[in-house]
């Protein structure tokens, strides 16, 4: 039997040598000795015959993916093919072949990868068969065919699934088989900032049939034709195309009938899940289903009650260039009837409201996801100054020239939806129109994942900027420095030269400017600038700690292994550990600490950036620190791995018995260190574990030690786990008899070195130390067992997060911190890129103030959603105190206006609260549902973007009377 697997085994290394996809052999001969290539576990790889083949190594699957990934991203285009695989599946895959998260082949990152891509090394398990049965509807398998397979809605990329381009996956699926498979073709979007997208969630249309009202699903592409939705329609119910006619049938009402041409689905605004209406026309069949109230059977179908002519933007047109030329037969009373009805941008738009009617109280249709729109929509058309400004004639302010603008489109499409919004009645509008311009111009919030209603805001407020810009040539202006001028002299001359360039409705009442100061922290270099706001982003300072347990190795050899418990803020940053542990362990002012997990014995990572977040350490996950003096860091970095090894084992070269133990890291002094100086430096580092007449005592106290809450050590420099270096001054390498490999950074290969070799200049050398049973010197026990970040069993009483207030979380808007290192500031004076202090200041607030609360942190391995409550103030929002500049104006602001997120990250739902200025009265809106709510009930934790106004108090300003405002000090 074992001759017979071995034959098989050289036949495959044999075809694999031949096809030259390989350039390394499979395995070394070791004497003829085939027993490594044994070992490696069954993996379900097998032959059309059924016969186990050897596979590929990790390494050349590795190798062989990235350059077909690689190749892939060079030829760029619409058409392409991507497929869908599960990220479960896909991340054991990275594991086996030693992917890591930054080095992530796909450019996803799951949530879990911590726990699956950290182990790529250390578990050499080859996946089973690909399977997606996690990703598809329930039911599908991988006997169904593709077009009958299904991905479950609101699957997030990274997450749930990953997408790889056709020849990755054709190699996966010729070594793995499995499946199913779920092929999507990439699409071009935009119109002016084009980028391709694979589109994961096809174009789902239900297909009424009016000769029997049966139900059939087709799925295209929304860049595919009507032509094409034609055919397959026809093919569908084996009909011919001059025999029928299909209508855009939304929410079961004609709106459009469509006819074969090369316009797009999306640019007919069909959408996700909607219904067309398949007619028969040879006279036996012609359905009455959907018929308008007249019975005719108009391309278009106006369901709003008959109104002026007058128009928004000052002519008669739709913003798609034809003309409007007919009146609704519907009674005006029709359109305040309940339930939906689709009142599409566009239908008789461009009417005034008249007098004493009350508007602003229509919900928008959900489309698919798109829940985050019509919450920012919301909230900006109840904004009162737009509202006023758009419910006139606008016309001679539409910029069609700009070219950082959408020639007015998207400034057209807004105003054609908040007039339908305030319009009379209740009646819910399907956005339909306005959704396709956005996916024009915008394509990031295109197709039907859910988006950040911020982000969208953001884009609307800039956007109709751009399209309101009254500036048709914008003039050149070259900034100046502060160069010691007072404020208010810069100040203004900064804010001049912006409405030289922007002067728009959004610019007179949504933007304001900030102060930002940059000190240079080696030449002191003081730089002054005076920036515009449209919004302010306001980080959510955390009051929740958590207790987090750190051990801490000398990295020179100074003292055994301890473990400190320290509390620091959930929310924090690594620097915040950092400084935890220092105060907890006497942290000289000389000494450095570097945070490292450990994970399978070896280094996982090193946590060398001081703002990386500490969600990002979970309690389950084992942190060391190892100190050492800062002058003797920056050199090579030396990392130890141990590794036990039978007294019996002749050749040593050999993997041996599995490592153990926590990795030790020290540095080497020398430029080019000889097989000498590593065998020293182990030694000294070392040195701690050595066995002494007082071991047992030193033991006894670190197994009690690491019971002890670290806040509570004193620091002394008896203490009880540090041993004098003088104790080892007499030891040389050459007694102590250890067996030191260089190795890779997946401790896999193995080669010896001698005392005079000498390596070249690098940042880490790697060697394993083969702990033999003679080897009774040191005490390895040190090294094993160290503690959980946080040990579940004695978990404290779970702390709630207090609520904070809306001047903390502008305080710490305002606080001076250093610039991160990936955004470093270019001193004028140093001539280099420097990780610059950085000052904001309020120096002028706008009419509308719009506060962004940052409840999305996202770090290197998770995202994470902060749902601490915010108390902020409904009226008067006194924020007098946070403006620099005192020019006597009002600072006090009332809030109008809230988008509201409920539940996690990549789904949720967004709803917004709106004041009635006239009726003095909330309103919740939750799509299409319109409801009352009472003011004491929009506080909420769900609280995401707050709209404030401001109040109109010249009487107080002038008068100098003592304010009832609300401060928020």
């Amino acid at each position: 039997m074992i001759w017979y697997i071995s034959r098989f085994i050289v036949k495959g290394y044999k075809k694999v040598r031949d096809s030259k996809l390989r350039k390394d052999k499979i395995v070394e001969k070791t004497g003829g000795d085939y027993s490594l290539i044994m070992t490696i576990p069954d993996s379900g790889f097998m032959m059309d015959n059924g016969v186990s083949c050897l596979p590929y190594t990790p390494q050349d699957e590795k190798r062989i993916i990235s350059e077909l990934r690689n190749e892939s991203e060079r030829i760029l285009k619409a058409g392409n093919l991507y497929f869908v695989i599960s990220s479960r599946w896909f991340r054991r895959w990275e594991r086996y072949v030693g992917i890591d998260g930054d080095e992530n082949l796909i450019g996803n990152q799951s949530s879990d990868s911590r726990h699956v891509n950290g182990s790529s090394s250390l578990v050499a398990e080859r996946p089973g068969p690909i399977d997606n049965s996690d990703i598809v509807e329930s039911g599908s398998d991988c006997d169904c065919k593709e077009n009958e397979v299904q991905l479950q809605r609101n699957l997030m990329e990274g997450q749930d699934y990953v997408l790889l381009p056709q020849r990755v996956w054709e190699k996966l699926h010729e070594w793995y088989k499995g499946g199913p498979a779920l092929p999507r073709k990439m699409i071009l979007q935009g119109v002016y900032h084009r980028n391709f997208d694979v589109e994961v969630y096809p174009l789902c249309l239900k297909l009424i049939d009016s000769r029997d009202e049966s139900r059939s699903i087709a799925y295209l592409s929304r860049k595919a034709s009507v032509s094409e939705l034609f055919q397959k329609v026809c093919a569908l119910k084996g009909v011919e195309q001059d025999k029928v006619r299909i209508w855009d049938y939304f929410n079961r009402r004609k709106h459009a009938q469509l006819f074969v041409s090369n316009k797009s689905l999306e640019e007919s605004n069909l959408q996700m899940d909607q219904d067309i209406l398949l007619e028969h026309v040879d006279g036996r069949h012609s359905s009455k289903t959907g018929m308008d109230s007249t019975g005719n059977e108009l391309a278009l179908v106006s369901l709003e009650p008959s109104r002026s002519p007058m128009t928004i933007a000052g002519g008669p047109t739709l913003s798609n260039g034809h003309s409007l030329g007919y009146r609704s037969n519907l009674n005006p009373g029709s359109s305040l009837s309940s339930g939906l009805t689709d009142m599409d941008d566009g239908f008789d738009a461009y009417s005034s409201v008249r007098k004493g009617e009350k508007g602003g109280l229509a919900g928008l249709q959900n489309l698919g996801n798109t829940c985050f729109m019509n919450s920012a929509l919301q909230c900006l058309v109840h904004m009162p100054p737009l509202v006023e400004y758009f419910l006139k004639d606008y016309s001679d302010e539409i910029n069609t020239e700009n070219p950082l603008g959408m020639h007015g489109e998207l400034a057209l499409a807004f105003g054609e939806l908040l007039r339908k919004l305030w319009s009379a009645g209740r009646t819910a509008i399907a956005p339909r129109i306005f959704k396709g311009k956005l996916s024009r111009f915008a394509p990031q919030f295109s197709g039907y994942n859910q988006h950040d209603s911020q982000e969208l805001l953001a884009f609307l407020l800039d956007g109709l900027h751009e399209d309101l810009n009254r500036v048709k040539q914008k003039p050149y202006i070259e900034m100046k420095d502060s160069d010691g001028r007072p404020d208010k002299e810069v100040a203004a001359e900064c804010w001049k030269n912006h409405k030289a360039r922007n002067d728009s409705v959004i610019v007179d009442v949504c933007q304001g400017q900030y102060k930002s100061t940059l000190v240079c922290p080696v030449c002191s270099k003081i730089s002054i600038t005076f920036d515009p706001f449209m919004y302010l982003s306001l980080p959510l300072p955390s009051t929740i700690t958590r207790t987090m347990t750190v051990t801490v190795f000398s990295g020179d050899g100074s003292g055994l292994p301890m473990p400190y418990t320290v509390s620091v803020l959930k929310n924090g940053f690594c620097k915040d550990l950092l400084l935890a542990l220092g105060n907890a362990c006497c942290l000289k002012s000389d000494e450095s600490l570097l945070l490292a997990e450990v994970y399978g014995n070896k280094i996982y990572r090193y946590m060398e950036t001081p703002l990386e977040p500490l969600i990002s350490i979970k309690d389950d996950e084992h942190i060391v620190a190892f100190r050492f003096q800062k002058k003797g860091m920056g050199k090579i970095r030396l990392v130890i791995f141990h590794r036990g090894q039978e007294k019996s084992t002749t050749d040593y070269l050999k993997s041996g018995t599995e490592l153990f133990g926590v990795p030790l890291v020290t540095y080497l002094g020398e430029d080019q260190p000889s097989g000498a100086d590593i065998e020293t430096a182990v030694s000294k580092v070392l040195s701690p574990f050595k066995r002494t007449y007082s071991s047992a005592k030193a033991h006894i106290d670190k197994e009690n030690g690491f019971l002890l809450d670290g806040l509570n050590e004193r620091c002394s420099t008896s203490d009880a786990h540090s041993i004098e270096n003088a104790e080892f001054e007499g030891t040389s390498s050459s007694d102590l008899m250890l067996r030191l490999l260089l190795t890779d950074e997946r401790v896999m290969n193995f080669k010896p070195f001698k005392k005079d070799t000498l390596f070249e200049s690098g940042k880490i050398l790697r060697v394993v130390l083969d702990w033999t049973e003679e080897q009774e010197l040191y005490d390895a026990s040190y090294l094993k067992d160290i503690p959980e970040v946080h040990k579940a069993g004695f978990a404290a009483k779970k702390t709630r997060q207090e609520a904070i207030s809306l001047s903390s979380c502008l305080d710490a808007f305002l606080m001076e911190e250093p610039l991160g290192p990936d955004d470093m500031w270019y001193c004028p004076r140093c001539k280099e890129h420097r990780q610059a202090i950085k000052k904001l200041d309020l120096w002028m607030l706008p009419e509308i103030i719009v506060f962004h609360l940052k409840r999305f942190t996202y770090g290197r391995y998770q995202k994470n959603k902060i749902d601490t409550f915010v108390n902020f103030p409904i009226h008067n929002l006194d924020l007098s105190k946070y403006v620099m500049n005192k020019d006597g104006q009002s600072y006090v602001y009332e809030l109008y206006a809230i988008s509201n997120h409920y539940g996690g990250l990549g789904g949720g739902h967004y709803t917004a609260y709106s004041k009635l200025v006239d009726e003095n009265r909330w309103y919740h809106f939750d799509d299409s549902h319109v409801s009352p709510v009472n003011e004491s009930d929009i506080k909420t934790q769900a609280a995401y973007l707050l709209f404030y106004k401001r109040v109109k108090t010249e009487s107080r300003v002038e008068s100098g009377e003592a304010s009832h405002s609300h401060s928020i000090s």
